[in-house]
């Protein structure tokens, strides 16, 4: 019997998707005469048995096109939405398809909730190999991802469109980029762009501090300012806020209740976090200046992929086949110092990734007069 990788894109969408598939498709024929067996939508597809239909033609044509021809969604295994009968659990499911089909390995293609589903699919007995996507650059244990350069230059170049309207009206405009718990897709655009302010996660803000760097521009008759912010920022008061609640849990003594305590707190900074309407409010209070907001969203995630993105996705995609053929599971496939290389799963799962603080990249921007609104 012919040997079988099973294949598939999952979580959201991103350009460069379509390269990753292309090269495991061909690669995986071409060295080790396998035949690729493609699931829709992702882990649903995996849990429903639907088979994406794969012939030579299959991957010609597809290196330059945005998104995923498997299509893709949210759902896992372990927790999959089915109408009318709400969340049910198709693990059973999954691992009888994988069986079915006789599956060497399961190639899963996506983001950090990826990560974490292959990892559990890998507890279940499932040879799991992953490669890293996401337009924030968010996933730990590996330099780069698929999407975040075309989602770089996307952002980019949305932010040199609005210079030319916010120096018409001399008006402050803050951009909101793509960046839950990640600044770096904020950081590199807003660099990149010349933002004159820019907001992250990592940083906690004072609208102050910005309204006061906005005077400056003012006084020196810059009359407009470009803000870029990512979508999850918090203001340094809500810190304090949230600290003092903290401290005053962890006087709790009895466990149930700390543990409600607890979760009051996070629903707390799950409301107050990214309010970009907020800030704007805010700075037009403070400046006197008219303020506007631009919220990119799911633009950041269309389009064709940037060269550096096939790149990447090639480069990671023929490595995977590498590890197939050595019988190298359990891993996701990363870049280091430029190179792919196999990160354990375990050091992946649940490790986040924010920006350093002393990051090169921040460095340089503060030394051009770049305000992090501290």
């Amino acid at each position: 019997m012919k040997k079988k990788l099973g294949l598939l894109t999952a979580g959201s969408d991103c350009p460069g998707l379509n390269a990753a598939v292309r090269a495991i498709g061909k690669e995986v024929k071409a060295t080790l005469g396998m035949e690729v067996v493609a699931f829709q939508d992702g882990f649903q597809g995996l849990v429903e048995d639907r088979i994406f239909p794969i012939d030579d033609t299959s991957f010609s044509g597809i290196l330059a096109t945005g998104g995923t021809i498997l299509g893709t969604s949210r759902d896992r295994p372990q927790r999959l939405f089915v109408a009318g009968k709400g969340d049910i659990d198709g693990t059973e499911n999954a691992l009888q398809t994988i069986e079915k089909h006789h599956l060497e390995g399961l190639v899963c293609i996506g983001g950090k909730e990826t990560q974490e589903t292959a990892y559990y699919l890998m507890g279940k007995g499932v040879n799991v190999i992953t490669l890293p996507k996401a337009i924030d650059n968010d996933i730990a244990a590996t330099e780069t991802t698929i999407g975040f350069a075309t989602a770089l230059e996307t952002a980019t170049e949305s932010i040199d469109r609005l210079h030319s309207t916010a120096l018409s009206h001399h008006r402050i405009l803050i951009v909101e980029l793509m960046g839950r718990n990640s600044g770096w897709l904020t950081l590199g655009a807003g660099m990149a762009g010349g933002a004159d302010v820019i907001i992250i996660p990592e940083i906690p803000y004072n609208a102050e501090k910005i309204a006061e760097a906005i005077s400056v521009r003012t006084h020196a008759r810059k009359n407009f300012s470009i803000i870029a912010v990512a979508e999850n920022i918090i203001p340094q008061e809500y810190v304090s806020f949230f600290g003092r609640l903290e401290s005053a849990n962890a006087r709790i003594r009895v466990g149930r209740e700390r543990e409600s305590v607890s979760g009051q707190i996070q629903g707390f900074k799950n409301q107050y976090r990214g309010s970009t309407a907020y800030l704007a409010n805010r700075l037009e209070k403070f400046t006197g200046l008219e303020t506007r907001v631009a919220i990119l969203g799911y633009i950041l995630r269309g389009g064709a992929p940037s060269a550096g993105d096939r790149l990447l996705a090639t480069q990671l995609g023929t490595a995977c086949i590498s590890l197939v053929a050595d019988h190298q599971y359990g891993v996701m496939v990363g870049i280091h110092q430029g190179l792919p290389v196999p990160v354990p799963l375990k050091q992946v799962v649940g490790v986040p990734k924010p920006v350093p603080i002393n990051h090169p990249w921040i460095l340089s921007a503060r030394r051009v007069g770049t305000c992090f609104g501290e």
